[in-house]
């Protein structure tokens, strides 16, 4: 069981110096003290080093573990996301945090001075202190999951575990007679399951938040799927782009990329299907125009790329036929049951150039998408024909 302990607090601490985050520290800090709790209620300690003090260990029996319960507490609120989240939870898992907290000082001051011989019935005692944190966090657990929490009711079991977990180790403290090798076999089972599974889910748990972190600090200015500037973000991009342009004496080229059959798929069974096309199209995109250039989200149907040019570079002609070539290749998409979909892209390419500074972005992002709707219908049209099946006409007998 310690060795199992040991195996989680070092996948904890790992995880927690790669992420460098407050949240992820607190995962180590839990295992390391609930953990230290279970394996002083055992006996190992004096077990392996007879010469230790007895006082010193007693206090730590009569308090580590609920110490550990009241920080087991505080951290499921915050797991669960306190105040924010739900008032009542908040409350629950807060003050009770702080009751056993309190509860562990009196019960610390109790093993510093009570006899031997009484030091059982202290323990008794200690082990109902126990319970209670197990009892809250059962009661906020379930609340939680009942109110949408889609990572609460994994932490259910997680619960149970702890609730045989504590039983187990007490009755292992208490030194019960007729028990057998199966009981501490099973709570020691039970003991590493429950850290196993706690920090499993702190770490899903943080792993959500980092991902709401980042699309927070995306803002209103890119797309959560591309990350390619979109809104105002965009325009003034290309505004710029257009100004240092005629600073130069050059020319700028805005061209849009009409992806016309966007929804098509729509009601496939292929979850987020857009987000799917729109990163694939995004990155094709990407390869094709090169990294010389900006490349936005002018809306979910339109990609814009804008890039400067001067009578040493002229590519614009080349950039077009290989952004029309590479966004109308077919599209591997996944759907659930990792089975594959094919996707079939239809493209337009119309582009505009502009030769000055003082022009309205809007206005030439609009022209120029008007260009690449037609070319999507036009190349939509020339598609239809080459479609249209077509046979030999039978001959007419002769009257």
């Amino acid at each position: 069981m310690t060795g199992g302990i040991l195996t989680v607090f070092s996948m904890a601490l790992a995880d927690a110096i790669g992420n460098q985050n407050t949240g992820t520290l607190l995962s180590p800090l839990f295992v390391l003290i609930t953990g230290a709790s279970c394996v002083v209620i055992t006996g190992l300690p004096e077990a392996l080093f007879p010469m230790l003090p007895e006082r010193p260990l007693m206090v730590l029996k009569g308090s580590l573990g609920p110490l550990a319960g009241s920080l087991a507490l505080y951290l499921l609120g915050k797991w669960l996301g306190g105040l924010n989240e739900d008032a009542l939870v908040y409350r629950l898992t807060t003050w009770g945090g702080v009751s056993i907290a309190l509860a562990t000082l009196v019960l610390a001051g109790l093993a510093a001075w009570v006899p031997a011989d009484r030091f059982p019935s202290l323990l008794w005692v200690t082990a109902g202190v126990n319970l209670v944190p197990v009892a809250i966090g059962m009661a906020v657990v379930r609340r939680s999951d009942q109110l949408g929490d889609p990572l609460a009711r994994w932490m259910t079991p997680g619960i149970i575990c702890l609730s045989l977990m504590t039983v187990g180790l007490y009755m292992k403290g208490l030194q019960l007679p007729d028990l057998g090798l199966g009981v501490w076999a099973f709570t020691a089972t039970v003991t590493v399951a429950y850290f196993l599974n706690s920090t499993v889910l702190v770490v899903l748990r943080v792993r959500q938040r980092q991902k709401l972190a980042r699309l927070l600090r995306l803002e209103l200015g890119a797309d959560p799927a591309t990350g390619l500037p979109t809104g105002v973000t965009l325009l003034s991009e290309i505004e710029h782009s257009l100004w240092r342009a005629a600073r130069l004496r050059g020319e700028s080229t805005v061209i849009c990329i009409h992806l016309s059959n966007l929804y098509e798929l729509a009601n496939a069974q292929i979850d987020g299907v857009d987000h799917q096309i729109l990163c694939a199209m995004a990155a094709r995109i990407r390869r094709g125009a090169g990294f010389r250039c900006i490349i936005g989200l002018y809306h979910p149907r339109c990609f814009v790329v804008a890039l400067s040019t001067d009578r040493h570079n002229d590519r614009i002609t080349d950039v077009m036929d290989d952004l029309r070539a590479i966004t109308n290749m077919p599209l591997a998409l996944k759907g659930v049951w990792q089975s594959l979909h094919t996707f079939l892209p239809r493209v337009g390419v119309g582009s505009v150039t502009v030769d000055s500074g003082n022009t309205r972005v809007v206005d030439v992002i609009n022209a120029a998408e008007e260009r690449a709707v037609q070319d999507a219908q036009r190349a939509s049209r020339s598609r239809a024909q080459a479609e249209i099946e077509t046979a030999p006409a039978k001959l007419c007998e002769l009257a």
